[in-house]
């Protein structure tokens, strides 16, 4: 059934992926109507979030930000889609990298590196980071259920020679490649809500206490790996812009957690400069207060 399901839906989104650019968000205007208008594809999550975390904002204001999201959550699942076929040239024409410079002076110190996303503008685009840099590409990824659109997702983000790990395989992963002396730099996506254990770290997040992942900072403490955060902002629809921000290049010199509050601290700066391109549709603070 799963295959079945995978041979019906994988011509739909080979088509989509050829699609000029102009063509391709015509049919995101299209889905945005559907999802947004007609399903309300998780309004509900949405609107709590947001009425939480800007408790100050007017309806009318919710609401603006409510509509530049969907939209924008459009735009980024069919970019995804063109991953398939796009060119490393049109790639890196949308996904700028402003300072490559950083990469290359972090991989001179001879340590693997963690990069910490967020899901905030475009993720998806950032596997064009591999042309930018010498050491291993590597991202971390929560598998599929269905293991024909699990692959999928595999060969799309790693095209550009990023190779992808699972959350549980990562650790052995890394660890093989140090013993080869092989330098690598590993993506995490770590802003979003981990389960509520005993030992779970709690921190303000847009002014809410929430859990947090910590696994990027252990990792990155444990094997003593230079820590940034990669910052991407959505210039206009389509084309994206990506600092590296240096966070620790000797992360045991920072007392437990820091590494983590950096973190959350640059994604929180750039969900109050422009709300609507944050991923508002996960359910980021079902665990606030708790």
């Amino acid at each position: 059934m799963q295959f079945l399901v995978y041979i019906l839906v994988y011509p739909f989104l080979w088509i989509i992926s050829i699609l000029p650019f102009r063509l391709l968000y015509l049919v995101s205007d299209c889905v945005y109507v559907l999802i947004y208008y007609i399903i309300g594809y998780r309004k509900k999550t949405v609107n709590y979030n947001l009425r939480l975390v800007f408790p100050d904002k007017s309806e009318d204001e919710i609401k603006n930000i409510r509509k530049k999201f969907y939209h924008h959550l459009c735009d980024m699942f069919l970019e995804m889609l063109k991953t398939m076929t796009i060119s490393e040239y049109e790639l890196k024409k949308r996904f700028k990298i402003i300072n490559p410079e950083e990469f290359k002076r972090l991989e001179s110190l001879d340590k693997s590196i963690i990069l910490i996303f967020g899901h905030y503008a475009s993720w998806e685009w950032s596997i064009v980071i591999q042309n930018y840099i010498d050491f291993k590409g590597l991202a971390v990824y929560k598998q599929l259920a269905n293991p024909y659109f699990d692959k999928l997702v595999r060969d799309i983000r790693s095209k550009f020679n990023t190779s992808l790990i699972s959350t549980k395989e990562t650790i052995g992963f890394i660890n093989n490649l140090e013993i080869k002396n092989i330098k690598s730099i590993t993506g995490f996506l770590s802003d979003q809500s981990p389960k509520v254990t005993n030992d779970v770290y709690w921190k303000d997040f847009m002014g809410i206490k929430v859990p947090c992942f910590t696994g990027a900072e252990r990792l990155a403490k444990k094997l003593d790996f230079t820590t940034a955060y990669l910052k991407v902002v959505k210039v206009k629809r389509g084309y994206y812009e990506a600092e590296i921000i240096t966070l620790a290049e000797n992360p045991n010199a920072f007392k437990d957690y820091a590494l983590t509050d950096m973190f959350l601290q640059e994604v929180e700066k750039q969900i109050y400069i422009a709300p609507e391109y944050y991923f508002w549709t996960h359910k980021r603070w079902k665990h606030s207060g708790k």
